[in-house]
């Protein structure tokens, strides 16, 4: 059984693209509402869930928020293939910035890797605002997961790096 998120669907919760942006535990500067520190936010469950959720080939949407623990369970899957080479957490931090680097696609562009999932854009605004909130939380992301993958004397953590080579949702990485 996989595992959904437990944030509900409510009126209150700002959507772009039929995303919803939740509130992050972050100091990166995006549109992401502040969320306690002391509650679990999105970024958590998609870490605590990646290594069960990234056996399943399918993923039964119940929520919004559901749409986006696939993204990031995704994302966290690219991530750990970037850092499967990777042998200390300098070089393995240096690939997760070239990562963040990079272009975040959005529904709509070739790139975007679910397409259908999200909405398309209804104007250049939604679609920049769910661009700058994928890179918040793809940000946020990788920062997190650094601290699983890799031990505090900056060794790999192969209880992590191992789940590189599964593919979510038959979904191939290059």
């Amino acid at each position: 059984m996989v595992y959904h998120s437990s944030f509900i669907d409510d009126d209150e919760t700002t959507k772009a693209c039929g995303c919803p942006l939740l509130p992050l535990k972050t100091h990166i500067r995006g549109p992401a509402p502040a969320a306690d520190s002391d509650k679990a936010d999105i970024v958590d469950e998609a870490i605590t869930f990646f290594r069960a959720n990234v056996f399943f080939k399918n993923f039964h949407v119940k929520s919004p928020a559901d749409k986006l623990l696939i993204y990031l369970t995704s994302y966290i899957n690219i991530a750990l293939k970037r850092l499967e080479g990777c042998r200390t957490l300098a070089v393995g931090t240096k690939a997760i910035i070239n990562l963040g680097l990079e272009k975040v696609p959005v529904p709509g562009e070739p790139a975007f890797p679910f397409p259908g999932l999200f909405t398309l854009p209804q104007s250049e605004e939604e679609a920049e605002l769910l661009r700058n909130y994928l890179k918040q939380i793809r940000e946020e992301t990788s920062g997190r997961l650094l601290n699983c993958a890799y031990r505090a004397n900056g060794t790999p953590n192969k209880w992590w790096l191992a789940f590189a080579k599964r593919k979510f949702m038959n979904i191939v990485i290059l």
